[in-house]
C-alpha cells in the first residue's frame, strides 16, 4: 500500500483534533473528488513498518481525539491487509481513541448485504475495529459544503457500535457535532 498523505493535526475528517492517513488508490473516480491525485496506486509514498510508527506516535498526545483513514479508497482490496494491521495497533495502544474511516463503497456492501469487490477477508475486522465509517461516493451533484465532514447528502456518518448492536444502520447524531 502506498499512501499520498499524513495529516497531524486534522480538524476536518471527524470529530477533535485527529491525525489522518490518506491512502493511495481508488477505483470510484468520482467526479471533481477533492483528493483525484490520490487514485493512483502508486502515488506518493510506500506504507511501512516506519510509517505506522510514526502514526502511532503521533497519536500520543491526549488532545488528539483518534485517527481518520480517508484515501483514496482504504477500502480497496490492495489497501485493506495494511488498514486492518493498522486499526489492531491504533486500538491495542489507544482503545479511547476514536478511528474514522471513509470510503465511497456504502455500508451494505462492505457489510456483505450487497455485492461489492470491496468484501474480502480483511473487510468484516476493519469495520469491528473503527468507530465511524462515512460511506458512498462523492456525488457532485449532491455537493454541500455545510454538511459537516462530508461532502455530498448521500454521504452518510454511520455509528459503526451502534450499528452493530442494534442490527441496523444507526447514524451518528449530527448535534453531537455541533
Amino acid at each position: 500500500m502506498n499512501y499520498k498523505a499524513i495529516k497531524n493535526p486534522d480538524i476536518a475528517n471527524g470529530e477533535g483534533i485527529r491525525v489522518s492517513l490518506f491512502v493511495s488508490g481508488c477505483r470510484h473516480a468520482c467526479k471533481n473528488c477533492f483528493n483525484e491525485e490520490a487514485w493512483s496506486f502508486q502515488a506518493g509514498e510506500p506504507y511501512e513498518e516506519q510509517t505506522e510508527k510514526n502514526l502511532l506516535k503521533a497519536l500520543e498526545p491526549s488532545y488528539i481525539a483518534g485517527l481518520s483513514i480517508l484515501g483514496g479508497e482504504p477500502f480497496e482490496p490492495e489497501n485493506q491487509t495494511e488498514v486492518c494491521q493498522l486499526l489492531k495497533s491504533v486500538k491495542e495502544m489507544y482503545p479511547d481513541k476514536t478511528v474514522w474511516i471513509y470510503s465511497g463503497f456504502t455500508y451494505e456492501e462492505l457489510s456483505g448485504e450487497r455485492p461489492s469487490r470491496a468484501r474480502t477477508e480483511c473487510t468484516d475486522e476493519i469495520l469491528e475495529g473503527a468507530d465511524i465509517l462515512v460511506d458512498g461516493p462523492f456525488v457532485e451533484e449532491l455537493k454541500n459544503i455545510a454538511l459537516p465532514f462530508r461532502g455530498s447528502e448521500n454521504q452518510r456518518i454511520i455509528d459503526l457500535k451502534k450499528t452493530r448492536d442494534s442490527d441496523q444502520i444507526i447514524l451518528y447524531p449530527i448535534d453531537s457535532m455541533r
